[in-house]
């Protein structure tokens, strides 16, 4: 599933980031921000009628992404216990 798609408060696990073409610097950017394999992120709110940006929390820092930057990362949806 794509960061883009994870409701408003749901977490979930990243999968990977896809890189758009060789040498993407968007990819490399949210790698360095700290959207690597296995680390928790939670989408923290949404822009009114699914537009920009969504706020996204990875580990304790929060940041404000478009959707098509959010939708370069996959994610695997954590169970609710």
């Amino acid at each position: 599933m794509q960061l883009s798609d994870l409701p408003k408060g749901a977490q979930a696990v990243v999968h990977t980031v896809e890189d758009a073409h060789p040498d993407d610097l968007i990819a490399r950017r949210l790698r360095d921000l700290g959207f690597v394999v296995g680390e928790t992120v939670r989408v923290v709110a949404r822009a009114p009628l699914g537009g920009d940006p969504l706020l996204v929390q990875v580990g304790y820092t929060r940041f404000a992404l478009r959707r098509n930057e959010a939708a370069r990362v996959l994610v695997r949806q954590e169970a609710t216990a």
